[in-house]
Protein backbone atom coordinates (compact mmCIF):
# COMPACT_ATOMS: atom_id res chain seq x y z
CA UNK A 1 0.00 0.00 0.00
CA UNK A 2 1.44 3.36 -1.01
CA UNK A 3 1.18 6.33 1.32
CA UNK A 4 -0.59 9.47 0.07
CA UNK A 5 1.83 12.27 -0.83
CA UNK A 6 0.63 14.69 1.89
CA UNK A 7 -0.22 12.07 4.52
CA UNK A 8 1.85 12.21 7.73
CA UNK A 9 4.77 9.80 7.84
CA UNK A 10 4.67 6.75 10.07
CA UNK A 11 6.83 7.24 13.16
CA UNK A 12 9.57 4.88 11.92
CA UNK A 13 9.59 6.59 8.51
CA UNK A 14 9.80 9.99 10.23
CA UNK A 15 12.75 8.80 12.34
CA UNK A 16 14.51 7.51 9.20
CA UNK A 17 13.97 10.85 7.48
CA UNK A 18 15.32 12.78 10.46
CA UNK A 19 18.37 10.49 10.71
CA UNK A 20 19.06 11.06 7.00
CA UNK A 21 18.80 14.83 7.47
CA UNK A 22 21.13 14.78 10.50
CA UNK A 23 23.66 12.58 8.68
CA UNK A 24 23.45 14.78 5.58
CA UNK A 25 24.04 17.93 7.63
CA UNK A 26 27.16 16.43 9.19
CA UNK A 27 28.54 15.02 5.93
CA UNK A 28 27.67 17.96 3.66
CA UNK A 29 29.06 20.45 6.16
CA UNK A 30 32.42 18.66 5.88
CA UNK A 31 32.28 18.03 2.13
CA UNK A 32 29.79 19.45 -0.37
CA UNK A 33 30.40 16.42 -2.62
CA UNK A 34 29.84 13.79 0.07
CA UNK A 35 28.55 10.65 -1.65
CA UNK A 36 24.88 9.92 -1.00
CA UNK A 37 25.84 6.34 -0.15
CA UNK A 38 28.01 7.64 2.71
CA UNK A 39 25.11 9.74 4.00
CA UNK A 40 22.74 6.75 3.83
CA UNK A 41 25.25 4.54 5.65
CA UNK A 42 25.83 7.15 8.39
CA UNK A 43 22.05 7.45 8.82
CA UNK A 44 21.75 3.66 9.09
CA UNK A 45 19.34 3.32 6.18
CA UNK A 46 19.46 1.45 2.90
CA UNK A 47 19.57 3.04 -0.54
CA UNK A 48 15.86 2.32 -1.10
CA UNK A 49 14.87 4.14 2.09
CA UNK A 50 17.20 6.98 1.21
CA UNK A 51 15.79 7.48 -2.29
CA UNK A 52 12.19 7.10 -1.08
CA UNK A 53 12.84 10.17 1.05
CA UNK A 54 15.10 12.14 -1.30
CA UNK A 55 15.01 11.57 -5.04
CA UNK A 56 18.15 13.60 -5.74
CA UNK A 57 21.15 15.31 -4.16
CA UNK A 58 19.50 18.69 -4.79
CA UNK A 59 16.33 17.65 -2.97
CA UNK A 60 18.38 16.45 0.00
CA UNK A 61 20.55 19.57 0.22
CA UNK A 62 17.58 21.94 0.09
CA UNK A 63 15.65 19.88 2.63
CA UNK A 64 18.65 19.94 5.02
CA UNK A 65 18.66 23.72 4.69
CA UNK A 66 14.88 23.98 5.26
CA UNK A 67 15.00 21.49 8.15
CA UNK A 68 17.72 23.41 9.96
CA UNK A 69 15.99 26.74 9.33
CA UNK A 70 12.70 25.41 10.71
CA UNK A 71 14.45 23.93 13.77
CA UNK A 72 15.74 27.41 14.63
CA UNK A 73 12.47 29.17 13.80
CA UNK A 74 10.33 26.66 15.69
CA UNK A 75 12.40 27.10 18.85
CA UNK A 76 11.31 30.74 19.35
CA UNK A 77 7.90 30.14 20.93
CA UNK A 78 9.04 27.38 23.36
CA UNK A 79 11.88 29.66 24.47
CA UNK A 80 9.39 32.46 25.13
CA UNK A 81 7.17 30.03 27.01
CA UNK A 82 9.99 28.97 29.34
CA UNK A 83 12.10 32.12 29.81
CA UNK A 84 11.90 35.85 30.24
CA UNK A 85 11.72 37.55 26.81
CA UNK A 86 15.32 38.84 26.85
CA UNK A 87 16.68 35.44 27.93
CA UNK A 88 14.63 33.77 25.20
CA UNK A 89 15.94 36.19 22.58
CA UNK A 90 19.56 35.73 23.65
CA UNK A 91 19.31 31.93 23.66
CA UNK A 92 17.61 32.01 20.28
CA UNK A 93 20.48 34.11 18.97
CA UNK A 94 22.88 31.30 20.02
CA UNK A 95 20.75 28.80 18.11
CA UNK A 96 20.79 31.11 15.12
CA UNK A 97 24.60 31.25 15.31
CA UNK A 98 24.75 27.45 15.24
CA UNK A 99 22.47 27.51 12.18
CA UNK A 100 24.67 30.15 10.54
CA UNK A 101 27.79 28.05 11.05
CA UNK A 102 26.07 24.94 9.68
CA UNK A 103 24.74 26.94 6.73
CA UNK A 104 28.23 28.26 6.05
CA UNK A 105 29.45 24.67 5.87
CA UNK A 106 26.58 23.83 3.54
CA UNK A 107 27.12 26.87 1.33
CA UNK A 108 28.95 24.98 -1.42
CA UNK A 109 26.37 22.20 -1.44
CA UNK A 110 23.51 24.73 -1.57
CA UNK A 111 25.24 26.64 -4.37
CA UNK A 112 25.70 23.41 -6.36
CA UNK A 113 22.09 22.37 -5.78
CA UNK A 114 20.58 25.69 -6.83
CA UNK A 115 22.93 26.58 -9.68
CA UNK A 116 22.16 23.58 -11.87
CA UNK A 117 20.40 24.65 -15.07
CA UNK A 118 16.71 24.63 -14.20
CA UNK A 119 17.55 23.62 -10.62
CA UNK A 120 15.38 24.43 -7.64
CA UNK A 121 15.35 27.88 -6.11
CA UNK A 122 17.06 28.47 -2.79
CA UNK A 123 14.44 28.50 -0.02
CA UNK A 124 13.61 31.82 1.60
CA UNK A 125 14.24 32.87 5.19
CA UNK A 126 10.62 33.68 6.10
CA UNK A 127 10.32 31.29 9.09
CA UNK A 128 13.48 32.69 10.70
CA UNK A 129 12.38 36.28 10.05
CA UNK A 130 8.98 35.51 11.59
CA UNK A 131 10.63 33.94 14.65
CA UNK A 132 12.89 36.97 15.10
CA UNK A 133 9.87 39.27 14.81
CA UNK A 134 8.01 37.23 17.45
CA UNK A 135 10.93 37.48 19.89
CA UNK A 136 11.51 41.17 19.21
CA UNK A 137 7.83 42.05 19.76
CA UNK A 138 7.75 40.08 23.04
CA UNK A 139 10.83 41.96 24.21
CA UNK A 140 9.43 45.30 23.11
CA UNK A 141 6.21 44.62 25.05
CA UNK A 142 8.27 43.63 28.12
CA UNK A 143 10.33 46.82 27.80
CA UNK A 144 13.59 44.86 27.58
CA UNK A 145 14.71 46.23 24.19
CA UNK A 146 14.43 49.58 22.49
CA UNK A 147 11.12 50.04 20.66
CA UNK A 148 10.78 49.78 16.89
CA UNK A 149 13.52 47.24 16.08
CA UNK A 150 12.42 45.14 13.10
CA UNK A 151 13.57 41.67 12.11
CA UNK A 152 15.39 43.26 9.17
CA UNK A 153 17.22 45.62 11.57
CA UNK A 154 18.10 42.66 13.76
CA UNK A 155 19.57 40.65 10.88
CA UNK A 156 21.60 43.63 9.71
CA UNK A 157 22.98 43.95 13.24
CA UNK A 158 24.03 40.30 13.45
CA UNK A 159 25.34 40.10 9.88
CA UNK A 160 28.84 39.68 11.30
CA UNK A 161 27.93 36.08 12.13
CA UNK A 162 28.32 35.21 8.48
CA UNK A 163 31.88 36.62 8.50
CA UNK A 164 33.09 34.23 11.23
CA UNK A 165 35.12 31.23 10.07
CA UNK A 166 32.89 28.19 10.71
CA UNK A 167 35.89 25.86 10.63
CA UNK A 168 37.70 27.52 13.53
CA UNK A 169 36.67 28.02 17.14
CA UNK A 170 33.71 30.20 16.20
CA UNK A 171 31.71 29.98 19.47
CA UNK A 172 33.62 32.58 21.56
CA UNK A 173 33.62 35.03 18.65
CA UNK A 174 29.90 34.54 18.01
CA UNK A 175 29.10 34.89 21.72
CA UNK A 176 30.98 38.19 21.90
CA UNK A 177 29.25 39.53 18.79
CA UNK A 178 25.79 38.49 19.98
CA UNK A 179 26.40 39.92 23.45
CA UNK A 180 27.30 43.25 21.80
CA UNK A 181 24.13 43.13 19.70
CA UNK A 182 22.03 42.28 22.76
CA UNK A 183 23.59 45.21 24.66
CA UNK A 184 22.70 47.45 21.72
CA UNK A 185 19.11 46.21 21.66
CA UNK A 186 18.80 46.89 25.40
CA UNK A 187 20.12 50.46 25.09
CA UNK A 188 17.18 52.82 25.31
CA UNK A 189 14.75 50.13 26.47
CA UNK A 190 11.96 51.68 28.57
CA UNK A 191 12.11 48.95 31.22
CA UNK A 192 15.84 49.34 31.96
Amino acid sequence: MQQKKDAPLRSDAQRNRERILEAALAELTCCADAPLSVIAKRAGVGQGTFYRNFSSREALVLEVYRYEMHQVADSAQPLLDSREPDGALREWMDRLAQFAMAKAGLADAIRQATSALGGPAKPGHTPVLSAAELLLRANEEAGTIRPGVTAEDFFLAIAGLWQIDPHGDWRPRAKRLLDLVMDGLRAGAPGR
